[in-house]
């Protein structure tokens, strides 16, 4: 069983995914302080002056603090939209290599279509005559 556990956790699937989980959060530091430290008093400005996260509401003795939920979703758009943003440079970045992966391809030499070409002729004839 530990065998198997090993070869589990040593496959690259577990791996990839620890180093995503990593990255993960580090991007997510990151996002946080653009939304805390750049965005939100540039939008509180915008505002003038006022903040969502001190934005309530008093029912009876409870205490209704509805701004840290709009901080919440306009946090969750702006980490959404940074992620979505990342996923697509990175698609793009992929994309490109691999179509110069291709392209590098179909670039080949005359010499080498000849003898392609000469390969497949000598397939046909060789299966012409295993059918004769």
């Amino acid at each position: 069983m530990w065998e198997e556990f090993k070869k589990f956790a040593i496959k690259g699937n577990v791996l990839d995914l620890a180093v995503a989980v990593v990255i993960g959060a580090a991007f997510g530091k990151i996002v946080s302080s653009l939304v805390d430290n750049i965005i939100m008093p540039l939008v509180g400005v915008l505002l003038g002056g006022r903040s969502f996260e001190k934005l309530s509401v008093t029912i009876n003795d409870a205490d209704v603090k509805y701004g840290l939920f709009i901080q919440s979703v306009v946090d969750f758009f702006i980490i959404s939209f940074s992620i979505f943003m990342f996923v697509k440079i990175l698609n793009s970045i992929k994309k490109k290599k691999e179509e110069e992966v291709v392209e590098k391809k179909i670039e080949v030499a005359p010499e080498v279509e000849l003898l392609a070409e000469i390969r497949d002729l000598l397939k046909e004839q060789k299966q012409e005559k295993a059918e004769n």
